[in-house]
């Protein structure tokens, strides 16, 4: 088998974690491609050494009185792996490389490079400590000017360099336009670079490891110790991801899926943890009806009411057009006969609010046109949901029992999932009402 194994920046923040992921790599001789994050906090009062870059970088484009606080800055950077070095016993001194970052800074080279260099630094740190090859991720993951991501080119460039080394670490985060501009991902992009290494290898498995023991049902800071989630497939964990849950990034879900390669989070300190396995399909019934609920706040509604509204032909495209005009994007659209109720952000709304007002009432004139703000749009999610009768009349039912009032329902044509509004303040009532329903009262 291959392994590609990602390692988060929890898990690289100190020679310790260090050493811990050195042992978890070292007992599996499939684990050959390694892709480490940047040094995360050491305690909850810490700073992450992604954030320490972009200070420092910022600092060197200001003027010559920040000069001093320019060179604390990268000295507390260079600290920081400096003690990671020492408490690993290693031969490696990185003065030549913190020479050309503290130059690069100085010509204002771009703040994707700086924010780059976390990860490369911890990927030289992590080869020397393995002695595995390193593959700088600049010469293999491929950008076109503009800053767009090239999969195939990408694919192409990396299955030819990675084939030729037996075990490697390949920083993540970070690659490279055709100039040799660093181009970074969005923040949590190690998550990608890794699930990119594992399409380019074919790997067999692709392990995120991180600080907590894979997905949960539902946010433990809504719900004491919610279950773990034992195996979600891709589509699930899209449309929780989409709705706030923030384990793995959600891009790093495509280059894998066009290769069936599973998914597995698991734990740096309790590697005894079987994590969540993420696969494209699965014949193994889920724990519970549901997989996870997630959700997220602060929505708008907009709801239009016109007689014999659906048999007036475009009348929805015309609708969607102001909001299209007014660059605002739609969250749901639920629909009756003579209605069609919009979310929306709230804050992306509410600046062209009457802009959007008066677009509907000239494109489609309608009878009734009622707004509604500080609202909350919940998804509950699951495979097992298709084959359940009464799954939404169960959750009709909770929320009843919470005095929790449902603002809409909508259930997508897959039967995946189930999407439920409520106002701001019965949030967490409503998620504790459901995950009892279809959690609590199965044990």
């Amino acid at each position: 088998m291959i392994k590609v194994v990602k390692f988060g920046g929890s898990s690289l923040a100190s020679a310790e974690q260090f050493k811990k992921v050195a042992r978890i790599i070292r007992k599996d001789q499939d684990r050959r491609y390694v892709i480490p994050s940047a040094p995360g906090k050491r305690t909850p009062d810490d700073t992450k050494v992604t954030d320490m870059l972009y200070s420092c970088y910022a600092l060197a484009n200001m003027d010559e009185d920040c000069d001093e606080e320019f060179e604390e800055q990268l000295n507390r950077i260079r600290e920081r792996y400096e003690e990671i070095i020492k408490g690993l016993d290693l031969d490696l001194d990185l003065t030549d490389e913190f020479r050309t970052i503290r130059e690069n800074f100085i010509r204002r080279i771009g703040r994707d490079y700086a924010a780059s260099r976390g990860e490369y630094l911890n990927g030289l740190i992590m080869s020397a400590y393995l002695g595995y090859d390193f593959i700088d991720a600049a010469e293999v993951i491929q950008f076109d000017e503009a800053g767009n991501f090239l999969a195939d080119e990408t694919n192409q460039i990396l299955s030819g360099r990675i084939r030729e080394v037996e075990r490697a670490v390949i920083p993540g985060f970070y690659g490279a336009m055709p100039d040799g501009t660093i181009k970074t991902f969005s923040r949590g992009g190690s998550d990608i670079t890794g699930s990119i290494v594992a399409r380019a290898i074919h790997a067999d498995m692709y392990e995120n490891w991180t600080d907590v023991s894979g997905f949960l049902i539902a946010d433990p800071r809504i719900i004491k110790n919610p279950k773990a989630i034992d195996v979600i497939t891709y589509r699930e964990l899209r449309e929780l991801s989409y709705m706030g849950a923030t384990v793995l990034h959600e891009d790093a879900i495509f280059p894998v899926r066009r290769e069936g390669i599973p998914i597995n989070i698991r734990n740096t300190n309790i590697p005894e943890d079987k994590g969540t396995l993420i696969v494209e399909g699965t014949c193994r019934k889920p724990r519970f009806v549901i997989t996870g609920i997630a959700g997220k706040k602060d929505f708008a509604s907009i709801t239009i009411e016109k007689a014999m509204m659906n048999s007036e032909v475009g009348f929805c495209k015309k609708v969607l057009e102001v909001f299209e005009d007014n660059q605002i994007s739609i969250e749901h659209m639920p629909s009756g006969i003579d209605t069609m109720t919009i979310f929306v952000h709230q804050d992306e709304f509410e600046e062209k609010e009457q802009k959007v007002i008066a677009g509907i009432h000239r494109a489609v004139e309608p009878d009734f046109l009622e707004l509604e703000s500080d609202l909350a749009l919940i998804a509950v999610v699951g495979r097992g949901m298709r084959a359940t009768r009464g799954t939404s009349g169960r959750i009709f039912s909770a929320l009843a029992h919470a005095n929790v009032n449902v603002k809409m329902i909508d259930q997508g044509s897959s039967e995946l999932n189930i999407i439920i509004g409520v106002r701001n303040h019965d949030f967490n009532d409503a998620i504790r009402a459901i995950y009892d329903i279809f959690v609590n009262t199965m044990i």
